[in-house]
This record gives structure tokens, C-alpha cells and sequence, in this order.
């Protein structure tokens, strides 16, 4: 989440408009465009890392990863994000003719920077497992070091939490039938000393980071 445009509220389609016009990319929620922070080398490495994981474990199938720059909207139009990255299956929805606002995601990955992982852990996750009915799995990688968090949705409706911790552990999403190996989405990342406190509290997780 970064920093808020001038005019109090717009409408979604005003949103859009502007978006669809702009040379960088915003992110809206409840009438507030935010414009989105620069990347770091790390959240970099991370995604291009990620992207060609998942392409190639979902080669023939009927799930397909795609790019940061596809929006994704709430159900309630309230929300468009730009996920680092998304998974769809069988045949994308979209928002209209443009085919860059897409309705039906099943998987959003996130890689946490300091400035939103508060907002990605709660808020934002809050509005994606109401409105949005498709989605099964939640997925929050940290880059600071080798641990993700899996938010999943069971039949039942409730969403469990679990962890990928360490770099030898692996990352399973049953719901596209793949397993992440986190040696393979780390690679070239260089970690930032972090403190050994881990705490779970709500299904939230957080780490102290120390810089070297």
C-alpha cells in the first residue's frame, strides 16, 4: 500500500479509467487510489523466481499463473490489487472488454515488503476471503527470510493456516497440485540476520528483522 491520491474518493470506474491511463501502477480500495511502492532487489528476485516455479509445475494443466501486472477484484468493487502473483483455472472472468481486471482468481501469492505486510497478513486477506468466492489459497512469502505462510481454504468454508519454514522445506497448494521447493524461490536471495521469535497469534505470524 503506498501513498494516497489527492481527490478524497473516486468510483471503480473512475479508478480504471485513470489506471488503464497511468505509467505506474495503483492499487484501489473503498474510493482511495494508492499508488504502489517500488520493489526491492530481493522482492525482485523472489518473483521472477516464483513465476517460473509455478509455469512450469502447471504445465498441462488447466491452471495458468499470471503476471503482476493483471488486477484482481473483490467481489464487492471495492478492492482492485495487483497480487505478485495469481492462479487461475479453466476460463479466466474479467471485469470487461479490456481483460486486465480479473474476478475469478483461485490461488494469490504475495511477497511481504515492510511497508505492507501488516495490511497483506490482515485487511487486505479479510476482503479477499469474502469477496472473493474462488479463491482457495492465500499465500505470503516473506523476503527477508526462507518462510511462507499458507492460508487455505477447506470445504467446509474455514480457512486453515500453515507454514513453510527454512529453506529445505517445500510449499504445497493441494487445491493446483503443486509443491514449491523454497531452495528453488529463494535462489540468489540474500538474507538480513532474523531473530529466532516466530509468533502465532490469529493465524498471524511475524518476525523481527536485525540488519547485519
Amino acid at each position: 500500500m503506498g501513498l494516497a491520491q489527492q481527490k478524497t474518493l473516486y468510483l471503480p470506474e473512475e479508478y480504471l479509467e485513470l489506471e488503464r491511463q497511468a505509467e505506474t501502477r495503483h492499487e484501489f480500495v473503498d474510493g482511495i487510489i494508492y499508488a504502489m511502492a517500488g520493489e526491492s532487489l530481493s522482492h525482485s528476485q523472489i518473483c521472477i523466481n516464483l513465476a517460473g516455479e509455478v509455469r512450469a509445475k502447471l504445465k498441462g494443466q488447466s491452471c495458468q499463473a499470471l503476471s503482476p501486472n493483471m488486477k484482481v477484484r473483490a467481489e464487492g468493487k471495492g478492492m482492485y490489487a495487483y497480487p505478485d502473483l495469481t492462479i487461475v483455472c479453466g476460463k479466466p472472468l474479467f471485469h470487461d472488454e479490456q481483460r486486465d481486471v480479473l474476478l475469478n482468481p483461485k490461488v494469490i501469492i504475495e511477497v511481504l515488503s515492510p511497508s505492507t505486510q501488516r495490511y497483506d497478513q490482515t485487511k487486505k486477506f479479510f476482503r479477499y476471503r469474502k469477496e472473493l468466492p474462488s479463491l482457495t489459497d492465500y499465500v505470503l512469502i516473506y523476503q527477508d527470510a526462507p518462510f511462507i505462510e499458507h492460508h487455505e481454504k477447506q470445504p467446509d468454508e474455514r480457512w486453515t493456516h500453515n507454514a513453510a519454514d527454512g529453506i529445505d522445506d517445500v510449499l504445497r497448494i493441494p487445491s493446483v497440485e503443486i509443491e514449491l521447493n523454497l531452495r528453488e524461490i529463494y535462489d540468489r536471495v540474500e538474507f538480513k540476520e532474523i531473530s529466532e521469535e516466530i509468533n502465532f497469534k490469529n493465524g498471524i505470524s511475524t518476525k523481527e528483522t536485525q540488519t547485519l
